[in-house]
């Protein structure tokens, strides 16, 4: 791990940086933006990852989705001889919570451990509109932030598990490392996953087995809007959901002739 020589703490050496991390391919992460949070969660629970869905942070705003490679924020307990949130903005500038922000990519989503904390504003205005303009996509926060009304105002999807008026580390937590694996919600994210939200949660799909959701999930929305399209002419839900031998038949032979309308 490296620290910083700028460290806020003389006791242990702040902030902690985990080992450098391969990014998404982008073309997976293309293919996975028309795959909803619900199917990556299925899908990849029948691939044996059965803890995908980050339990605790809800959209900021609805109507929401983002697609990209996780970076992660560690959050941690404060103790007094090592780190505390007092000097409010110019102890944390020095701090993992501002180091994260300077390696932020374009079509990043930052992942935060906040052990689900109601006295954490992990973010605010400022940071959010830093974040914004070096190219993020999204934050998951599993605790809160602030400034939600000018955060808002700035577009980026935010799923967190609400709000509050304190700073980040105002009360019980100090940000202590960035690029390591987090625990978000009851889920592990390494640096490099894939983050899929929209309005039903967050998903941390492993960095190894996007490429295996992809193919698996694109077959999946493409029958799935066969069927809803069947269901809405009357059809039967037994036969169509999920698609029976003779249905799946209809459903390739519908996707083979270039997916026109059924009459």
């Amino acid at each position: 791990m490296n620290t910083s020589p700028g460290s806020p703490s003389a006791v242990w050496p702040l902030p902690v940086r985990g080992e450098p991390f391969d990014r998404a391919d982008p073309d997976i992460l293309r293919r996975l933006k028309v795959v909803s949070a619900a199917t990556a969660c299925a899908k990849l629970n029948g691939m044996g990852i059965s803890r995908t869905a980050v339990q605790g942070p809800a959209p900021l705003e609805r109507g929401r989705a983002v697609v990209g490679s996780a970076l992660t924020l560690q959050f941690m307990p404060q103790r007094e001889d090592v780190a505390s949130g007092l000097g409010q903005e110019y102890v944390e500038r020095d701090t993992a919570l501002w180091a994260v922000l300077e390696t932020v990519q374009e079509g990043d989503v930052l992942v935060v451990q906040a052990y689900g904390s109601s006295f954490t504003g992990c973010f605010g205005d400022m940071l959010v509109r830093y974040f914004k303009r070096r190219g993020g996509a999204g934050i998951v926060v599993d605790g809160r932030i602030r400034d939600a009304a000018r955060v808002r105002e700035l577009g980026v999807p935010i799923w967190c598990t609400g709000t509050t008026p304190h700073y980040a580390s105002q009360m019980d937590l100090f940000p202590w490392a960035y690029d390591v694996p987090v625990a978000a919600g009851g889920v592990l994210c390494l640096p490099g996953d894939v983050v899929i939200a929209d309005d039903d949660g967050a998903v941390i799909v492993p960095a190894g087995k996007a490429a295996e959701l992809v193919r698996s999930a694109e077959d999946h929305e493409n029958w799935e809007e066969f069927s809803r399209m069947r269901l809405e002419q009357g059809a039967r839900l037994s036969d169509y959901y999920p698609l029976s031998p003779d249905s799946r038949a209809e459903y390739e032979a519908w996707r083979d002739a270039g997916r026109r309308p059924l009459v």
